[in-house]
């Protein structure tokens, strides 16, 4: 598996990714590529189009050409790789793929979009069915949109765009959740996860169940859980929030928090505090440093809905880094 795989997808609709644009979605909608959901299939599952697909699919094309999607990013930033995934589609998948890059600003229509000039991230490229198709970018440049062109037609599954969100510091409060996926934050150390990712803690929006949060496997000895997140930006942290909901008999009795400003040595941002299963936790904190990332700890092991770190960020650091990237500087 490429490294790339492992960051999180740009493009998923729980980011608020979506499709702006298809040129034809006959069989299947072509919405279905941005769900963060993996695909399913049900054999035999008939509508008055044909079987059912959990996937983007055209119709058969009886002239050359090509069919399109443009996807509008949730979070709008560097691309590292992209997964275009056929599972499922075996005799009806398309042979080649090529996948283009835009960045602009506001809310473009479908016509403007069409009529932009894109930028190529992977060139016209040998698919396999029933696959995860991985392709690696090297452009270091900030997108706000991707085009997924198929050749000649057929149907795609799933669209991942893997990569580090890269903020517009013009479209930020002076104080955010600095461990905001969105905003770039990154997991960049855990215990366990056997029953849900803990990149799921730093997602937009309320958990809308179990499965959507952090969970640790049961601990049969005397140490603990953590995780580790590289914030967006330096920040001088304001308000810390550790949400459980959802996690009723497999909440943490206890969390702290700890930062760094080098990622080796810690201070103090929350002393060890009772948590209750279900419920939103907040804690307002003053550490009195300004942090680059934290590491929360769960006593002795459970489940995290989410975690949110309200922070004013270090001056010009974001707008920095978004220039960089708007350059296309590495």
């Amino acid at each position: 598996m490429e490294e790339f795989a492992t960051l999180p997808d740009l493009a998923s609709r729980a980011l608020g990714g979506g499709v702006v644009h298809a040129d034809d979605e006959f069989f299947a909608a072509a919405d279905h590529l941005v769900l963060p959901a993996p695909p399913v299939f049900a054999p035999r599952t008939f509508d008055h189009k044909g079987q059912v697909y959990d996937g983007w699919e055209t119709r058969r094309r009886r002239e050359p050409g090509s069919d399109a999607a443009v996807v509008r990013l949730g979070a709008p930033g560097v691309i590292r790789g992209v997964d275009i995934d056929t599972a499922f589609f075996t005799g009806n998948f398309p042979p080649h793929a090529a996948v283009d890059g835009l960045a602009v600003d506001g809310y473009p229509t479908p016509a403007e979009l069409l009529a932009a000039e894109w930028t190529p991230l992977v060139p016209r490229s040998p698919l396999a069915g029933d696959s995860r198709n991985l392709f690696a970018v090297a452009s270091t440049r900030r997108f706000t949109h991707v085009r997924l062109t198929i050749f000649p037609d057929g149907g795609v599954a799933r669209l991942r765009v893997h990569g580090t969100a890269v903020p517009d510091p013009r479209l930020l409060p002076e104080i955010f959740d600095v461990a905001a996926l969105a905003h770039g934050a990154r997991i960049t150390g855990c215990s366990n996860m056997f029953y849900g990712h803990p990149e799921n803690m730093l997602m937009p929006g309320l958990a809308q169940h179990m499965g959507d949060g952090w969970e640790t496997s049961r601990r049969r000895d005397d140490a603990n859980d953590w995780v580790t997140v590289r914030l967006a930006a330096p920040a001088e942290l304001a308000l810390a929030d550790l949400d459980t909901t959802h996690f009723k008999g497999n909440a943490p009795g206890w969390a702290t928090l700890r930062g760094s400003d080098d990622g080796r040595e810690w201070f103090d941002i929350l002393p060890r505090v009772a948590l209750r299963p279900d419920t939103p936790h907040r804690f307002p904190v003053n550490p009195g440093r300004t942090a680059t990332h934290v590491r929360l700890d769960i006593f002795p092991d459970g489940g995290m809905a989410r975690l949110r770190l309200h922070g004013r960020p270090a001056l010009g650091f974001l707008g920095e880094q978004f220039r960089r990237h708007t350059e296309g500087e590495s």
